[in-house]
């Protein structure tokens, strides 16, 4: 950028943070809620709404009910709603449910006023004279206050603009001039149908105002609509084609030292749209009317409206709430949208910040734990205290447990019964996979952070405040309410009499939250903890374990994954491209159950990963045995496993995985793993009994496969099971921790009976994860 332009944007920058200090966010005519406060410090989308709709628009008790519906449409659609007015001599920015209704009950008043830029001044200082009256701001009085405020989105009904006759009389809405030198963006239903629509736009025109208009649904250019009606007749300056479109321009020009705001006109839709040809015939009358009886400046739009209402027989008064609604929602969206670019931008200069600062840095990296076929990392040093040894990105839950708790006469019956209530004892507890996971690791003696997100709501408070008194670092846990899916997530497990899982339903939405998606963010978070070992559980979207995934592997760290469950499992395998082989293998460790491996398989296998060049290039390799392959199977695992499937599609799936642990219930676990070449193991004779297959000397890529299954460390009594909740978690934590502990050369059979008993322990316990666990690795 050219100095000139810098220098623009700095003085326009301190201007606007010059009347930001001289009013502030509290003062005794100006007020900004705490909920707009907050929401603009933490970048969430902001819609400014006006209150002349309520004041003068429509009456009470109708107005009320319209002003919370708006509010709620700007909630449901992911924003925080901002309802601007004045009341009792105050400028608000944001009025609470009771300060909105104490100012719409006050409609028809006489004491009541349309608040526009000249009045904001009277209004305000006639209450600090002690003189306190109400007054519903115009779009263009709502402009000045949202942007004093900082709010960049207004969504509205309809604009004002150069009145019939205009050229004569100089009626012109402040509307207008107020667009012109004020950056806002304000949405609405077009202009008023009575209004010249041709002279509005030029006179916009002169005054730098950006206009378009969204397409709706339609192709190629469109007209402007006008309030009531959808099509004018007046071509619009420009189409608009959604919402993302729309927000990008706002994005763009904000960047740009320009003070005029844009105008995005949204037409009603066509189900509520009335016919240009009888608007036309009202607004005639209505005009004539005001004119005959002399009604002119403040008092013609109001009079004009009413007349119309009564000469439509009130489907003007449907329309226009349905406008406004429609436009409330685009509004919205738009809003949505920007806080996305915004947060971007927000990610992107804070990662040139860390590699300012790593640059500078002269700290040593620390030991690293390389994972097989890793190149030599390149490193970025950090302070220690940000290092950690393993990193969960994973899903923080409320868990509600549901032991079948049968009734007298009932004994017998093991399982509850459908289609009716069943007696159980309920348990509720701190969970979701990535916490138990984490809390695991944390309590075998990995430093462990979890990166995880909550609703900003009374449950989410609470999980984070339990985090923290686990001693379970929490800063990498994030709090949203930006989004309608931003709900905490909860998990709800229905267990028999033994305590076996019958059926879990979970609500883990907010790890699908946009907001997440972001390449830019995992890496940021990476390579500010430098993880040696990086967990991911499969509750998050595809897209985002994919970004979380990609990070991992930027910082050369391990990736481990816990598939959850049968639906998500499918999740990696649609993930991962035919070439993702070793030693460029999506994850370095697995642990699915044997229905969580059956899934990943069969989608692997309706994916053809399993025709791939480079799959078969791994499987040639190890010159498995042909004939016979079954009995050898059956004595590496046992006849059981074999019939199911389950060593031979570890075998398949190895190549992209590269370790996987099947958790096989009261059977134990199955390790399957490749070795790479040279492997001592390959040539040990206590290892022979457990090689599948060997590949020759000369190869480069894999070494053999390593395939044994490992009895459970303990056979627990059903009675003496008190949860089964958190038990696979608890193994996965500890395996890795077991791996971090023993560095470089770690194998994960010298772990996993280390982890297989701490599993046990969690199962003793009604908390996910036994305290038991602590100290493990060091009594081992």
């Amino acid at each position: 950028m050219p100095p000139l332009s810098r220098g623009l944007l700095r003085a326009a920058s301190l201007c606007l943070r010059s009347s930001r200090r001289r009013f502030g966010s509290r003062s005794d005519f100006f007020k900004v809620s705490e909920e707009v406060q907050d929401a603009l410090q933490h970048g969430k989308p902001v819609v400014a709404l006006e209150t002349t709709i309520y004041t003068h628009g429509f009456p009470y008790p109708e107005n009320v009910a319209l002003s919370s519906h708006l509010e709620s449409l700007v909630r449901v659609n992911g924003g925080v709603p901002a309802t601007i007015g004045v009341l009792n001599g105050v400028a608000r920015v944001g009025l609470q449910a009771e300060e909105l209704i104490e100012l719409v009950s006050s409609a028809g008043r006489a004491d009541t006023l349309k608040v526009s830029r000249r009045d904001l001044g009277y209004i305000t200082g006639l209450g600090l004279a002690g003189k306190k009256l109400n007054g519903g701001t115009t779009i263009a009085g709502t402009m000045i206050l949202a942007h004093l405020a900082g709010i960049k989105i207004f969504a509205t009904g309809g604009l004002g603009g150069v009145h019939q006759g205009g050229e004569n009389s100089l009626d012109i809405s402040a509307d207008l001039t107020e667009l012109g030198r004020t950056p806002i963006a304000v949405i609405s239903a077009g202009c008023k149908s009575f209004l010249d629509l041709p002279r509005t736009l030029e006179y916009l025109e002169t005054q730098g105002v950006g206009i378009g208009t969204f397409a709706d649904g339609r192709a190629g250019s469109v007209d402007l609509p006008a309030f009531y009606v959808r099509n004018s007749g007046v071509k619009s300056p420009r189409t608009i084609k959604d919402e993302k479109e729309a927000a990008a321009i706002v994005y763009t020009q904000s960047r740009f030292p320009v003070q005029s705001g844009l105008w995005f006109a949204g037409p009603v839709a066509e189900k509520d749209s009335l016919t240009k040809k009888e608007v036309d015939a009202w607004v005639k009358v209505a005009v004539d009317e005001a004119a005959s009886k002399g009604i002119y400046g403040a008092a013609n739009t109001p009079y004009i409206l009413d007349k119309i209402k009564q000469l439509s027989g009130g489907r003007s008064v449907t329309a226009n709430r349905a406008g406004i609604s429609a436009n409330v929602v685009r509004g919205t969206k738009v809003a949505v949208e920007l806080a996305k670019l915004e947060l971007r931008e927000k990610d992107v200069l804070e990662r040139r910040a860390i590699d300012i600062n790593t640059a500078s840095s002269s700290i040593p990296e620390p030991a690293k734990f390389e994972r097989p076929g890793a190149h030599s990392p390149t490193a970025v040093s950090f302070p220690d205290s940000n290092q950690y040894d393993v990193l969960v990105a994973g899903a923080l839950a409320a868990d509600l447990s549901c032991d079948y708790a049968p009734l007298e006469g009932f004994a017998n019956s093991v399982k509850p019964l459908p289609h009716t209530s069943n007696p159980a004892n309920f348990l509720r507890s701190v969970g979701g996979v990535g916490h138990n996971v984490a809390l695991a690791a944390h309590y075998a003696g990995a430093s462990t952070l979890l990166c995880s997100a909550v609703g900003d709501d009374i449950t989410g408070r609470a999980l984070v405040e339990q985090v923290r008194t686990s001693d379970l670092p929490s800063m990498g846990i994030q709090v949203l309410d930006l989004a309608p899916d931003a709900r905490t997530a909860q998990y709800v497990a229905v267990n028999d009499t033994n305590k076996e899982l019958v059926i879990a339903m979970a609500d883990m939405s907010i790890l699908s939250c946009p907001l997440l998606v972001s390449r830019a963010h995992w890496e940021q978070i990476m390579t500010r903890h430098r993880p040696r070992w990086v967990i991911i559980d499969g509750n998050w979207s595809s897209s985002i374990i994919s970004h979380i995934r990609a990070a991992a592997r930027s910082i050369d760290a391990c990736i481990a994954f816990e598939p959850v469950s049968a639906q998500k499992s499918s999740r990696l395998s649609k993930l991962i491209k035919p070439d993702d082989v070793i030693p460029d293998h999506f994850v370095d460790l697995i642990t699915p159950n044997v229905l969580e491996l059956q899934t990943m398989y069969h989608t692997a296998r309706d994916a053809l990963l399993f025709e791939s060049e480079s799959w078969w290039s791994i499987i040639n390799a190890l010159n498995l045995p042909g004939g016979g392959s079954r009995e050898l199977f059956i004595q590496l695992t046992d006849s059981q496993l074999v019939d199911q499937g389950v060593p031979q599609q570890c075998l398949q799936l190895l190549p992209y995985m590269w370790t996987i642990v099947t958790k096989l219930g009261a059977q134990g676990c199955l390790l399957s793993q490749l070795l790479p070449p040279g492997d001592a193991r390959l040539r040990d004779p206590e290892y022979a009994p457990y090689i599948l297959g060997r590949a020759c000397e000369e190869e480069r890529t894999v070494g053999g496969v390593y395939m044994r299954l490992f009895p459970p460390a303990e056979l627990v009594k059903p009675e003496d099971v008190v949860s089964v909740n958190g038990v696979g978690d608890t193994l996965l934590g500890v395996l890795v921790a077991a791996l971090v502990k023993n560095g470089a050369g770690a194998r994960v059979e010298d772990a996993l009976t280390m982890a297989q008993q701490a599993a046990v322990k969690s199962l003793k316990t009604s908390k996910a994860v036994s305290e038991g666990v602590k100290g493990i690795l060091d009594q081992s």
